[in-house]
């Protein structure tokens, strides 16, 4: 079953879903760009401007057909050509994503009822099949590949900055269409802030390095992180190091389909919480991940419900002494049934440069 079909099957009491987001409409067409698509169970069309009409045919091909806009027949004008073909009355928007000012004006044009429809491409994005599935291996290959090599060129002076170009730069150079998310490098005191963006200190013996980064590969993330220490490492930095890699391995045991994200995210937190380190672990064990970097459902404490089977997600606990250091280790799961498969294959036990 394609995607448009998958959409199609859940539309309930919907006619037809509009979709105007770039990340759902490459989810429904297999086509990134500017444009809209109109999904219904008597037919689909995606709609763009002269830039986009001869990619998106090729994109697309046979499974709907390519409208282009003009000036006499604007993206208002069009959709509501196929509005009238499908017969389509209730359409879903995307709700999550549709500024104020686009539904109203959406709103005013189209010969239709626009009712909430984010849930449903969620629900549906929340479960990757096969072929995603592959896309995220290969991201995570060329985003291992690049870290491997980064690993031996990595010396005491380089600074922040150059370590996150070069890892983009060996990312995109390996088949990468661009980087999932900027980069992040947090060496020494600057590991402490999870979000940390790369500057312009020198890395030097005694320090940890945490890397947090992934490309996209076929429209879909890889993600990962890995704090290696650059010369010996104090006692309390290798301590600190195991307790976030055995709360990490609790929570991969922990995850599965069927299990909430409240779950996944307790068992990581339990073993942090118990080595006394629980106030510095302030962010979720992990979010899921696909087309977006950040897609729902997480494993984090809010997310009581059940994982779906299929999903994709990050499981990446941290502990961030502020001013001091921080550690951060980050792999991708995959949960099924029976448990949770590990995609990533970089090795995890603390790197000594």
């Amino acid at each position: 079953m394609n995607h448009l079909e998958r959409i199609t099957a859940q539309l309930g009491q919907l006619d037809a879903v509009l979709l105007t987001g770039e990340s759902n409409c490459y989810y429904a067409t297999g086509f990134m760009g500017e444009g809209v698509a109109l999904i219904s169970r008597r037919g689909s069309v995606y709609i763009t401007d002269s830039r986009y009409t001869e990619a998106a045919e090729k994109a697309i091909g046979g499974a709907a057909p390519v409208w282009e806009i003009s000036r006499e027949t604007p993206f208002s004008v069009l959709i509501n050509r196929a509005l009238a073909d499908f017969g389509a009355e209730k359409v879903g928007f995307e709700d999550a994503a549709m500024t104020v000012a686009e539904h109203t004006a959406y709103s005013q044009k189209l010969h239709c009822t626009l009712l909430p429809a984010s849930a449903l491409l969620s629900e549906l994005r929340g479960s990757k099949d096969g072929e995603e599935l592959a896309n995220i291996v290969a991201a995570q290959r060329i985003a291992e590949g690049a870290l491997a090599q980064l690993l031996t060129e990595i010396r005491p002076g380089m600074t922040e900055k150059a370590i996150a170009a070069r890892l983009d730069y060996l990312m995109v150079s390996s088949g990468a269409e661009k980087t999932s998310f900027d980069t992040i490098v947090a060496s020494g005191p600057n590991g402490s802030m999870p979000h940390a963006v790369p500057g312009m200190r020198q890395v030097q013996r005694g320090d940890f390095i945490t890397m947090d980064f992934g490309c996209i590969y076929r429209g879909y993330c890889s993600d990962m992180t890995r704090t290696v220490a650059l010369g010996q490492p104090s006692v309390e930095m290798r301590e600190v190091y195991h307790i976030v890699l055995e709360a990490q391995l609790a929570g991969i045991a922990a995850a599965g389909a069927g299990v909430s994200g409240a779950a996944i995210d307790g068992a990581a937190r339990k073993v942090i919480e118990a080595a006394g380190y629980g106030a510095y672990f302030g962010h979720g064990f992990g979010h899921s991940l696909g087309i977006d970097i950040h897609e729902p459902p997480n494993a984090a404490p809010s997310n009581l419900n059940p994982m779906p089977e299929g999903a994709v997600i990050s499981a990446e606990p941290g502990i961030y002494l502020p001013g001091r250091f921080g550690v951060r280790i980050e792999d991708v799961l995959v949960l099924r049934s029976g448990g949770a498969e590990v995609i990533t294959r970089a090795p995890k036990e603390l790197l000594v440069l």
